[in-house]
């Protein structure tokens, strides 16, 4: 197993009445227990406490009950690929298990200790058909462990070893005993068992005699030589019970220490897995690769679902922004509505306000130009016509001596330049015209004519 960086860590223990959850939290390669409870078999677990998750790296350990597991010791030569040392062990499955191998699952843990060029590993052999029931009720709570363990292994790997000598760790359940017995001889370890004890007084007798019969078989096989020290890590209980029975059939004292708690067991599963020192995970690779198939489907399934979300959601402000334009509009047709009446008498009115204010316009200039055209008119030129049309055409003519033509031009110039408080009251003004007329008193008269346009730019 490689070191990964985890967020935290999640260890399950599964006994006979119940279970155990510790939470660990991993930071900068440090593990912190944030909490653990203990839930009877019927009861489900936190909510999400196994669940996957993209942002969040949690690593999820299963104790698997030890009575379910074989160990199996085996020296092997050492090599530097990891893949050959499984098939090493491959090859020799079928003499190691019991079941057939196509019914198991197996793993493996090298210790780190070699000798001669040989080294120890204790292969883990559990029955298939165990593991995916076991498997199957943790996926029915919803916890989908990455590793399948035994808390034994650890304790095992981890204990200091010097000289000869068997190790005892014996865990007291509600109705039994489980004795885990290792043999350390020559450097090595040579044998690992799991004893099923009794929680009675018959205990320590019962163990003597699976001691007798491995040490007998280790005479057998050479490696149980010299006089070996007895360990027992026990809790003080059980080691105050065990203690005499044991000096006794061994001859001298036994040396006697603490086991660590299980929360401390726990502690030490989280700390090896984070590392990467675990090796043995009875966990099949198909469920891996399920569970991680399961991960990816839901994030799929999440980023679909936000995105469904995302779209509805834009969909509602959209028709919640058409239903307030719409109200908006109703408001605003309502107002017209209502409005519609006096904006049409106010167009009205203005229009006769238009018209009169014309009407008043057009006589002040018709005022205007018949002001200009009474001063400028000279003496000698009769003014026999004023016709005013179209608001914008002054129309003059009259009669004179023949002998006045000649100051019609000058006329015509006058009041082309001529203005009523500085403003031009004609804008063209053409050259008079005339011709003869009848002769009034023996003199000869001429009639003319002259058509102006008034400066105005707001009447057509």
């Amino acid at each position: 197993m490689k070191k990964t960086n985890l967020n935290s860590c999640n260890v399950l223990e599964v006994n006979q009445d119940a279970r155990r959850l510790w939470q660990f939290s991993v930071s900068g390669g440090q593990i912190k227990l944030d909490g653990q409870q203990t839930a009877s078999l019927g009861q489900a677990l936190p909510p999400k406490v196994g669940a996957k998750s993209l942002f969040q790296r949690r690593l999820n350990i299963a104790w698997l009950p030890a009575d379910q597991v074989l160990l199996r010791v085996l020296h092997l030569p050492v090599v530097e690929q990891q893949q050959e040392l499984v098939s090493m062990v491959e090859f020799q499955l079928e003499k190691l298990s019991p079941f057939p191998v196509n019914q198991i699952v197996w793993s493996m843990e090298p210790l780190p200790r070699t000798r001669d060029g040989q080294q120890t590993v204790i292969v883990v052999i559990a029955a298939r058909e165990v593991v995916e029931a076991f498997l199957g009720k943790l996926e029915a709570d919803r916890y989908l462990p990455d590793r399948l363990e035994i808390p034994q292994l650890h304790q095992l790997v981890t204990t200091p070893v010097e000289g000869d000598g068997a190790w005892i760790f014996p865990t007291r359940e509600e109705n039994r005993i489980l004795c885990l017995v290792a043999w350390w001889f020559g450097d090595l370890l040579r044998q690992v068992q799991l004893v099923y004890l009794p929680n009675s007084s018959q205990a320590p007798t019962l163990l003597v005699d699976e001691l007798n019969k491995t040490a007998w078989a280790g005479e057998m096989e050479g490696w149980f030589k010299g006089t070996p020290r007895w360990h027992l890590v026990a809790e003080a209980q059980l080691a105050a019970e065990w203690e005499p029975l044991l000096n006794q059939w061994s001859g001298e004292p036994v040396i006697v220490s603490e086991p660590p708690s299980q929360t401390a067991l726990a502690e030490l599963a989280a700390q090896r897995a984070a590392r990467g020192e675990s090796k043995a995970n009875l966990l099949p690779v198909e469920y891996s690769v399920r569970y991680r198939q399961q991960l990816v489907d839901r994030l799929w399934m999440t980023g679909l679902g936000a995105v469904l979300g995302a779209y509805i959601v834009g969909v509602v402000i959209y028709f919640a922004f058409l239903f307030v334009l719409d109200w908006r509009k109703d408001g605003v047709e309502k107002q017209v509505k209502a409005l519609s009446g006096s904006y049409t008498n106010a167009v009205r009115l203005k229009e006769k306000i238009d018209v009169l204010q014309n009407q008043l316009d057009l006589k002040y200039a018709a005022l205007d130009a018949f002001k200009v055209v009474s001063e400028k008119l000279p003496e000698g030129l009769y003014l026999t016509s004023f016709t005013f049309s179209k608001g914008r055409t002054v129309t003059l003519a009259g009669n004179a001596p023949s002998d006045q033509s000649a100051v019609l031009t000058p006329f015509a110039k006058e009041l082309r330049e001529a203005s009523v408080e500085g403003q031009m009251v004609f804008s063209e003004v053409p050259i008079p015209k005339w011709n003869l007329g009848p002769s009034v008193g023996g003199s000869q008269q001429i009639l003319w004519n002259l058509t102006c346009q008034l400066r105005r730019t707001d009447t057509e």
